[in-house]
């Protein structure tokens, strides 16, 4: 846990009082940015490069998302228990030059016309896995830079960050896909990395890490591991929130594995317009972070989180029904990702701020880990199950039954004690606010 110090400056004056003059928050809240920006990019840019350039059929397609997903399944237990061992900074520069290596040398082989299928679920596997450190990092490191009074804010602005980065990454990577090259669009996303790892290295707080921690032998992780599962099965709303993210999280990767399809190939879309309808996700999900830091004030945290849910979860069942050109079709896809991404927003900043509120300081990083693997670990499948469904029943069947899917999610909640939520967060054990003494 952070100790009395963690409410000094490395120059021993008291930490600021106002988030955005914490300037190790700055950093954070910029390298997590572009970061964002660089997975955001590269998570298109792969399928792009399969589907229009290799001609992948919707199974090849669901493999690659899947190995690009792998990881999550795999590493994230163990990622959890590891990160709540090491100081977060140095985790999230490691992984910035993995990735900035991982989509260099993407870039280099598809100049070089050696970027095929195989390269390619290598490429995805790499970027993946370091995706799951870095994810896992940048969660435990908000709690151990900001007050907890200031998490919500804090939560806001790196999921508004995250906003932008889907406004910007898929319009990007969709647009340098089609008018340039899929090297030019990996050495993009490999530029973004870059940038964060400039940005995170700036992070002056020397996070202490518990003598119990720092000695502990590698035998002792499953141990560890484990304490993460006990903690979050044996809370009701962290429980929950598995659930629900594992329900939403399969049927979203299937969905989605079909969606890359049926724009190009159903819809005849460009590699533009496709990255134009998922970048409409983005200004969405910008003002669903914006709401997420007034709304359950006013209504409580168990009405918004329901709304949001019902709301951006069934936005896409009536994408099925569309026909024509893209003068009709992109402005309809448009105004779905909207709403999608404000309603997905707001889910996600109220659950982070539920799962941060309910979870002690030395146990953030196994929780976070421990929730993106029961929820995120579930994609993988999902993205196959998309890719086989594609194959036999269609792409416009197989679109509605998957969307249809996604609205489990607020199925789960609504029956649990998250839905009665009221307009503040019941108080946690174990977390230590930074200024305190």
């Amino acid at each position: 846990m952070p100790s009395a110090s963690s409410a000094m400056s490395d120059s021993g004056r008291p930490a600021p009082s106002s988030l955005w003059r914490n300037g190790d928050f700055r950093s954070l809240w910029v390298g997590q940015t572009v970061s964002q920006l660089g997975e955001q990019t590269s998570l298109l840019v792969l399928p792009l490069f399969a589907v229009l350039t290799l001609d992948a059929s919707a199974g090849q397609l669901g493999v690659l998302r899947a190995v690009g997903q792998a990881p999550i399944l795999l590493l994230s237990l163990l990622v959890g228990a590891w990160v709540d061992g090491w100081r977060t900074r140095t985790v999230m520069v490691l992984t910035d030059v993995g990735r900035t290596l991982a989509l260099g040398a993407a870039a280099l082989g598809g100049l070089l016309g050696l970027l095929g299928l195989p390269a390619l679920l290598v490429v995805a596997f790499t970027v993946g896995a370091l995706s799951v450190f870095f994810d896992v990092a940048y969660q435990a490191s908000l709690v151990r830079l900001v007050r907890r009074d200031q998490l919500v804010r804090g939560n806001s602005a790196l999921e508004g960050s995250r906003s932008a980065a889907q406004i910007g990454g898929p319009a990007l990577g969709g647009a340098l896909v089609s008018l340039l090259s899929a090297p030019i669009a990996a050495a993009a996303g490999a530029l973004f990395f870059a940038v964060s790892f400039l940005s995170i290295r700036r992070i002056r707080r020397r996070e202490p890490i518990p003598e119990r921690q720092r000695s502990e032998r590698p035998s002792r992780t499953g141990r560890r591991i484990h304490e993460g599962l006990r903690f979050v099965v044996g809370d009701t709303s962290l429980r929950t929130v598995c659930l629900a993210s594992a329900a939403f999280q399969f049927c979203f990767a299937a969905m989605m594995t079909v969606y890359l399809l049926f724009l190009p190939r159903e819809l005849h879309l460009s590699g533009t317009a496709v990255g134009l309808a998922l970048a409409a996700t983005g200004p969405g999900a910008l003002l669903g972070s914006v709401l997420a830091a007034r709304l359950p004030g006013r209504f409580g945290y168990g009405v918004v989180l329901m709304s949001a849910a019902a709301l951006g979860d069934g936005a896409f069942l009536c994408v099925p029904a569309l026909h024509g050109s893209a003068a009709v079709t992109v402005p309809v896809l448009v105004a779905v990702g909207f709403v999608f991404g404000t309603g997905g927003q707001l889910v996600n900043v109220m659950v982070m701020a539920v799962r941060q509120t309910a979870t002690p300081d030395g146990m953030q990083g196994r929780a976070a880990a421990t929730i993106t693997f029961v929820g995120m670990g579930m994609t993988p499948l999902g993205s196959l199950l998309g890719g086989f469904l594609a194959q036999e029943w269609g792409l416009r069947t197989s679109l509605l039954v998957t969307a249809a899917g996604m609205l489990l999610s607020p199925v789960v909640m609504a029956l649990s004690p998250l839905a009665r939520l009221g307009r503040t967060l019941p108080a946690g054990a174990g977390h230590t606010d930074p200024s305190s003494p």
